[in-house]
């Protein structure tokens, strides 16, 4: 352990006028509280933090103060009503005195108060230049004389800091900026200290104090600066969760000082989680002097999910679909889901899909996740006119594993996946006559077998490729913002002994700007663009209630893409929102000879919507009108949060 060094004042009345904050610690509000209806507002922090105009100097120094000037009232007592004929000011050159005398309110041919006395002696304090002033009195025909015996401050020699760790000793001395030769001036020594509490304060260390200043006996003026450390943390209100799941989101340290700023994001951080539908932070004293513990409260939600159905249809008899997942798996934090379907035809009656994904699976915030799936399930492809070419059932079976980095900004993550997937063509729907797979054209027109093999050799087969991301997230509320914004850009790359090989280059933009204290505008921009031979399953699509509202699922795919949305999103009623929106994309095919970026093409919609959070889960319901093109609205019903 470091020796702290003794220090020794100079005079207890050098610090007499140094109004300097000490140390308080008290249960702090960090952080605005985030409400049960799952929205971040933000409020302005409110901070319990003591004043920064409270005196360092110890008791015994007061109570000498008190005694000095009760001395001195005694000394002036028999000279009280006297007309004051001289004032003189012994230890100070001929032009010091003048300045001194400025200060005095008491002039020769008053009469001599006390409360006028003590009000002179404080206002010579107050010039910062004197640590000693001794009052005396002498009788004289025309009254009485006062002289005032002044010891100057000492020389200052040069500035030694100690328990500062965020901010530089040449910071700190440049604040204070006290020349080296010249007579100490507690007046500016002061000034200098608030505004090293307001630089800490500004960077979001709002426990920060000067603690302590001294003058060393070789003319140094010692600083000590408390930074307020975080001690510990405790946990409240997690009975399934975790301590650790809490904590390692925290961007406050132990053993480093608390910051407000570190503390609201902490609770951001805590919140994304999804598991909480209530997180706050309050501050109580350490069990080590200088120290405080971080006291998080949460109140818990239900994480997991489950679900079940079943049908029945002539041509496939009875169905049947069971799902169970977990978002905090056993408190852990690890996401884990599980689907199955059963019953129908053969060929497609055993579908499932197993994924596991665990966000932290070292010290450096590395994600892992893995999905495993085999699904048949019905499809529909159209041309240009919106006019439905194919109904088929496809099988898609594969893996996919995925790690996820933090890097040194922690609003940007790198990603990496590697995807293994294959793609069977099963067989048409029964009951559709245009079966572009089939060999049938919408014209009627029966193709060959030759041309049947080859549609179904360039859209059907096996993916293997690896796709590098990297994206930005500063966004208040992951799940409902109000504030930031997110930027992702991908590279995937396929070929590896694939039936494939293609490079596809995309980009997502979406910003977030709030509109008084609930409203917000919400912006959407997405752009893409392929080389080389891609798949329908691997080709950019717009259309349907994630891109292109009011038109079909994607019904427009191709290997270019450009799409945007614009919404404004209204506060209705409790855990119920409105939405206004226009949206406006398209995905340009080299299979219609289309242009990449051809604007003439775009299409463009607009509508209303609603949000709702329901005990399922966030409900998304749409009513899109094409402006040009199009069959009419369209209602858009899905689960899952909005962009």
């Amino acid at each position: 352990m470091k020796k702290r060094k003794i220090w020794q004042p100079l005079a207890a009345s050098i610090l007499a006028s140094l109004l300097l904050a000490s140390p308080v610690y008290a249960e702090v509000s960090v952080s605005q509280p985030i409400v049960t209806d799952k929205k971040v507002e933000a409020k302005k922090e409110n901070l319990e933090v003591a004043p920064i105009s409270k005196s360092v100097m110890q008791a015994t120094s007061l109570q000498n103060a008190q005694s000095k000037a009760a001395d001195n009232a005694a000394k002036a007592a028999p000279y009280v009503g006297s007309l004051v004929s001289k004032i003189s000011i012994v230890g100070l050159s001929a032009s010091e005195q003048e300045k001194a005398q400025e200060v005095l309110n008491m002039k020769a041919g008053t009469n001599l108060t006390v409360a006028g006395l003590e009000d002179d002696i404080k206002a010579l304090y107050e010039t910062g230049l004197f640590y000693e002033i001794d009052p005396s009195f002498k009788e004289v025909p025309e009254g009485v004389q006062i002289t005032y015996n002044i010891m100057e401050n000492p020389v200052f020699k040069g500035i030694k800091v100690e328990g500062n760790s965020k901010l530089s000793t040449a910071e700190i001395k440049k604040m204070m900026d006290i020349p080296a030769g010249q007579v100490l001036n507690t007046k500016k020594i002061n000034e200098g200290a608030r505004k090293i509490e307001s630089e800490y304060s500004k960077n979001g260390y709002i426990l920060a104090r000067v603690n302590d200043i001294r003058l060393l006996p070789d003319g140094t003026l010692a600083i000590l600066i408390n930074e307020g450390v975080v001690e510990d943390f405790k946990i409240n209100g997690n009975t399934k969760t975790k301590d650790y799941v809490i904590t390692r989101e925290m961007k406050l340290k132990k053993g480093e000082p608390f910051n407000a700023k570190a503390a609201r994001r902490s609770m951001q951080r805590i919140y994304n989680l999804g598991y909480f539908e209530d997180v706050n932070i309050k501050l109580n004293p350490g069990q080590k002097p200088n120290t405080v513990v971080v006291e998080i409260s949460v109140v818990e939600m239900s994480t997991g999910t489950f679900g079940i159905g079943a049908g029945y249809s002539d041509a496939d008899g009875i169905l049947g679909m069971i799902s169970i997942g977990d978002k905090n798996f056993k408190g852990t934090g690890d996401k884990v889901n599980a689907m199955w379907e059963f019953g129908g035809d053969e060929e497609y009656n055993k579908n499932y899909q197993l994924s596991y994904v665990r966000p932290w699976i070292d010290k450096k915030e590395t994600t892992m996740g893995i999905t495993v799936y085999n699904m048949t399930n019905e499809y529909v492809d159209y041309n240009r006119d919106s006019d439905e070419i194919a109904r088929y059932y496809k099988r898609r079976a594969g893996q996919e594993l995925s790690f996820s980095r933090v890097t040194d900004n922690e609003f940007i993550t790198n990603s990496i996946v590697l995807k293994n997937r294959d793609d069977t063509y099963v067989k048409p729907v029964s009951g559709y006559t245009n079966q572009y797979f089939e060999g049938y054209d919408r014209d009627g027109t029966q193709q060959s077998a030759d041309v049947i093999a080859e549609r179904l050799k360039e859209n059907f087969g096996l993916t293997r490729s690896i796709t590098f991301g990297r994206t930005l997230d500063n966004r208040d509320n992951i799940y409902d913002p109000h504030e930031g914004k997110r930027t992702n850009y991908s590279v995937e790359v396929a070929s590896f002994g694939g039936d494939f090989n293609f490079q596809k280059y995309s980009a997502d933009y979406r910003y977030y700007y709030r509109q008084g204290v609930n409203n917000v505008i919400a912006v959407n921009l997405g752009i893409g663009l392929a080389n080389g031979d891609m798949p329908l399953s691997q080709r950019f699509s717009v259309g349907g209630s994630e891109t292109l509202r009011g038109y079909r699922d994607d019904i427009f795919k191709g290997s270019s893409m450009l799409r945007g949305s614009i919404e404004y999103r209204v506060p209705l009623v409790k855990k119920v929102q409105g939405v206004v929106f226009s949206d406006a994309g398209y995905a340009w095919s080299k299979d219609y000879d289309e242009s990449n970026f051809d604007l003439g093409l775009m299409k463009y919609s607009a509508g209303v919507g609603l949000r709702i959070n329901s005990p399922l889960g966030p409900l998304r319901l749409d009513y899109g009108i094409p402006l040009n093109g199009g069959n009419g609205g369209r209602f858009h019903f899905s689960f899952g949060g909005q962009f």
